[in-house]
């Protein structure tokens, strides 16, 4: 009689828990890297939007972008603005080629509020306080604060 090749059902067993075993450590840590990643990029465009909003005062004698009754402040950000802030002008900007989305709920439209802060309500991609200056994400309340 001749030997038989192959493997064992017992064999193959063993590999496929092994596989299973390693999936289910592995998994996990793609999921975080994801979500690390997505928290990196939403503090990168926090970061970028905020200095461009502080250099955009510098340039309109302390004004926030879209202090101007006619101007927003995506528009005041995209296009040129003279120093009082008015779209005619191509003294100043643009600063931003365009708004950034947020990473966490993909907007990127901008809320500009007077009072108390709302950041976190989800429904926009970004938060400006035009009494404070605070720029803020709008994707949740973990978010909200950074």
């Amino acid at each position: 009689m001749r030997a038989r090749s192959g493997f064992t059902l017992v064999e193959i067993l063993i590999v496929v828990v092994i596989l299973g075993i390693l999936a289910a450590i592995v998994i996990p840590e793609f999921t975080d890297a994801s979500t690390q990643a997505r928290e990196s990029s939403l503090r990168s465009n926090l970061q970028t939007i905020r200095s461009q909003i502080e250099l955009y005062q510098i340039q309109h004698n302390d004004d926030l972008p879209g202090a101007e009754a006619a101007t927003t402040f995506i528009e005041a950000m995209t296009e040129t603005t003279d120093v009082a802030g008015s779209k005619t002008g191509t003294d100043f900007g643009p600063y931003v080629q365009q708004m950034p989305t947020n990473p966490f709920n993909n907007l990127s439209d901008v809320r500009e509020e007077t009072g108390a802060s709302t950041a976190g309500a989800n429904t926009h991609g970004w938060v400006l306080n035009t009494g404070t200056g605070a720029f803020q994400a709008d994707d949740d309340a973990t978010h909200a604060d950074w």
